[in-house]
């Protein structure tokens, strides 16, 4: 008994020491060669940047409340923070993994033996009954010794898997923000667009009452009245359609901010929008730090890191300890009657996989190459965004150029409307150039407020681009 108890003295003692080894790799971020600046950048920042707060990137307390409600009550949202929750549970639990399991079990049977055999025999023989009762119970502990460190490499994965999740939320956040925000931009330029087309159905009435009143007097044929009916058509299709799209848009904010389809309130003009305050686009590098789904990314790398250390210990022996106590006893009586009816029991076991076909190599060689594609990813996703930064700035910088040149356009064509009219009544200009000039600067106010729309939205994207903020 003694050499048995100094057998498993030695053996809990080796797996004690063996504890301490790890066949885990500790990650570290592979070295990715990011560019000093953005291309398209006019302004160099070498400070640290702080993600810029959405309260303070929109100034428009209609929008304020429209993202608040998006933030509080969007589906995908809500089903992200309940992601969070599963994953903050598997974290804890992976914690737990040091802990012994422990079972207890009770139990009672009652064996009628054949009086052929020899245990019925001597059962009727010693107990006096044609049966033979068994009262059990058992305190059973199993644990299995962390030779590998497979349990800390469970934590970092669960980590790991957490604090990604938690990226992704912000990161779709962020994105809900900006569908809100582009949204209700989308509206406000629809009800200008709407504010155009019936400003040219007035305008191209009285162009049209004035050319039936030449043609009552003959100075002019029928062709002239078509074609300035035709061009108040133009002006009146617009009103439905404009309506049309305001319906949808308003439906589908409705719904991203977690509610049935109703009417949206909004500011009066996309001059009154005011976006982008303070928004500085920093360097490169600092995307990291900043944008959500890069940080996700990375985390993606941490946690594959882990689960390729996981199938390497698999290929490794375990080692496990099994003590038991409890009670056992032929009679009920006599079921806790102690100590004579303690039985105890410890095992010790170590369990070293042979031949599985390959399998577990093959799981490792397997994890390898996926942390390699994810790892690829993480360095795919670095390049996305520094791309995104600089084709903001590429679209805000020219937006800018494409609006002045807009401007200067609109003052040419509002002169040449005009002129055409004067001219056209004093008999120097035929109906065509009046058609042609209402049509030309009706095609250049829809276009001014698809340039603006464009600029608003490419600095909505830079802000997207540079991590956003959902504080």
């Amino acid at each position: 008994m003694k050499k048995f108890h100094h057998y498993i003295t030695i053996f809990a003692s080796t797996t004690l020491l063996l504890s301490a080894c790890s066949v885990g790799k500790k990650y570290t971020r592979q070295e990715i060669a990011m560019p000093e600046n953005f291309k398209n950048s006019e302004v160099v920042v070498t400070s640290d940047t702080l993600q810029l707060s959405w309260r303070n990137f929109v100034q428009d307390p209609l929008l304020t409340s429209l993202i608040e409600k998006a933030l509080s009550n969007n589906t995908d949202v809500n089903v992200a923070l309940l992601n969070m929750q599963q994953l903050e549970l598997a974290y804890k639990q992976s914690k737990k993994g040091l802990l012994p399991t422990a079972d207890l079990s009770i139990g009672a049977n009652r064996t009628w033996l054949s009086s052929n055999s020899l245990n019925g025999s001597l059962s009727d023989q010693f107990i006096g009954t044609p049966y033979m009762d068994d009262y059990s119970a058992t305190l059973r502990l199993s644990w299995e010794a962390d030779i590998w460190g497979k349990v800390k490499m469970q934590k970092e994965e669960s980590l790991a898997n957490f604090f990604g999740q938690k990226e992704n939320l912000s990161a779709l956040k962020t994105r809900v923000i900006v569908q809100v925000i582009q949204s209700y931009y989308n509206l406000i330029a629809l009800d200008e667009q709407l504010t155009i087309a019936q400003r040219n159905v007035q305008l191209s009435d009285s162009t049209l009452n004035m050319i039936r009143l030449q043609y009552n007097s003959s100075l002019v044929s029928s062709l002239a009245v078509e074609q300035a009916e035709a061009q108040k058509k133009t002006a009146e299709l617009l009103i439905p359609l404009a309506h049309q799209n305001m319906a949808v848009e308003e439906n589908a904010l409705s719904i991203l901010c977690g509610g049935f389809p109703e009417g949206i309130q909004r500011t009066a003009s996309l001059d009154d929008t005011i976006v982008g305050a303070g928004l500085a686009a920093g360097v490169p590098a600092e995307l990291l730090s900043r944008r959500p789904d890069v940080r996700a990314a990375e985390y993606a790398v941490v946690a594959a890191t882990s689960r390729m250390g996981l199938a390497k210990a698999a290929i490794y022996p375990s080692i496990s300890l099994t003590p038991s106590i409890g009670t056992n006893s032929i009679q009920f009586s006599k079921w806790f009657d102690l100590p004579g009816s303690i039985v105890k029991t410890i095992a010790g076991n170590i369990a070293q996989p042979i031949f599985q076909k390959g399998a577990l190599k093959s799981n490792y060689e397997i994890s390898v190459i996926e942390r390699e594609k994810i790892a690829l990813q993480f360095k795919q996703s670095v390049m996305v965004a520094v791309s995104e930064v600089s084709d903001a700035l590429a679209k805000i910088k020219h937006t800018e150029q494409r609006l002045q040149l807009i401007h200067a356009k609109s003052n040419a064509l509002a002169k040449a409307t005009a002129d055409a009219a004067l001219l056209y009544k004093s008999g120097m200009a035929n109906y065509l150039e009046v058609i042609t000039a209402q049509n030309n600067a009706l095609q250049n106010d829809l276009d001014r407020i698809t340039v603006k729309r464009e600029k608003l939205n490419a600095a909505i994207d830079l802000y997207r681009a540079l991590g956003g903020g959902t504080d």
